[in-house]
């Protein structure tokens, strides 16, 4: 284990490059967590960086919100290979286009219908493509409608989730149900779904089930009044502010829920719970065997190769990346986590029950700050 001098020199070093303005990076090892926070939370004001800054962790929400729909599951209210038309009778009658690019009524029909397991592993057939943008009639469609879930989050756009289902019914598939990996509009549906079959908004299910008995009190889907001042500014590769903390699009309700923000503390609390099998200081979030299920590769590995793009050789659980092929079912080992596109990070290792989350305020897409993530979390995980 790294001494805490080593990593605060390493972090200090890189929010002064890549990492700038600033960052906290927390470690969970051994049952102990540390905080190490450093630089700024924006360039504007210079504010010093706390180690309970609020970050907006993006797709690092995908897990936490795939755990609610596996908690429905065990309730018994919907099976893991129900087909999801009951309760989003929207994508009862799927086409699919004959080709990525053919023409938006160049379709089949569906071999099958859209289930509970292709949204959690993230193969129903509606995702964002490793292309150009507008390269393909669809994608063009796409930004016609105007669709979040396609691009950056964008917690401010108007558009209610049942206008939104309804959208992506009416657009052919990518691909037959079950058939390839697509990125990111699968955690949306998933959320729509959690909210319908709970009878209740998805951030209240999530509070209630997840993020309150693991004491997660900073993690939630809007920043409230009394916590702004310690929300972050969001930068793109370029160090342009996307997100002003002081008028921020994360402060009101966002009609389909689906971004979070939190701290380095409350997600390692997540973190630990899934490294304690399933188990929170105020017991049991989820089943081990379905947290097992969770935290396998659902992927082929012609899936994989499709999707390398955004998983890099790495297999795809349930909303969240996991060793490519392991299986679940012996043991309790392995490397999971994922990242947020708006510069955050997390790595857990199962066996030691170890884990890093770095979270800044700068975008992850760009090479440099991607590798400053990878060096915190190898310095932290020695």
């Amino acid at each position: 284990m790294p001494h805490d001098a080593d990593i605060q020199n390493s972090l200090q070093r890189l929010v002064e490059g890549p990492l700038q303005p600033g960052a906290v990076v927390g470690v969970l090892d051994q049952g102990r967590t540390r905080l190490f926070a450093a630089g700024y939370m924006e360039s504007e004001r210079r504010r010093p960086m706390p180690a309970d800054a609020l970050f907006r962790i993006s797709s690092m929400g995908k897990p936490i919100i795939a755990l609610a729909l596996l908690q429905l599951i065990e309730d018994g209210l919907v099976a893991l290979h129900d087909p999801v038309a009951g309760w989003l009778p929207e994508l009862a009658s799927p086409r699919v286009l004959s080709r990525i690019d053919a023409p938006l009524e160049d379709t089949v029909p569906a071999s099958g219908p859209i289930t509970v397991e292709h949204l959690l592993s993230s193969r129903f057939g509606a995702g964002i493509l490793a292309m150009p943008p507008g390269a393909t009639p669809i994608q063009r469609e796409i930004e016609r409608l105007g669709l979040p879930g396609f691009g950056p989050d964008d917690p401010a756009n108007g558009m209610s989730p049942d206008e939104w289902l309804r959208h992506i019914g009416e657009l052919p598939l990518l691909a037959q149900p079950g058939e390839s990996w697509f990125y990111n509009v699968s955690t949306l549906v998933q959320g729509i779904l959690v909210s319908r079959i709970a009878g209740r908004p998805l951030s209240q299910q999530v509070a209630e089930r997840i993020t309150g008995p693991l004491n997660m009190t900073d993690t939630s889907f809007v920043v409230p009044a009394d916590r702004t001042e310690r929300l972050t500014a969001a930068y793109d590769p370029d160090l342009a502010e996307t997100d002003d903390p002081r008028s921020s699009a994360w402060m009101n309700r966002q009609r389909i829920e689906a971004s979070m923000v939190s701290t380095a503390a409350d997600y390692l609390a997540f973190a630990r719970m899934l490294g304690e099998r399933g188990v929170g200081p105020n017991g049991r979030i989820i089943g081990e065997a379905s947290l097992r299920l969770m935290l396998s590769d659902h992927l082929t590995d012609e899936q994989r190769r499709e999707g390398a793009a955004f998983l890099d050789g790495r297999g795809w659980g349930y909303g969240v990346s996991v060793d490519p092929a392991r299986r679940m079912h012996e043991g309790w080992s392995g490397e999971i986590g994922w990242a947020g596109g708006l510069g955050t990070s997390w790595t857990s290792h199962l066996e030691r029950n170890a884990a890093v989350v770095v979270l800044g305020c700068r975008a992850i897409n760009d090479p440099e700050v991607y590798a400053a993530h990878v060096e915190l979390t190898g310095l932290c995980l020695e």
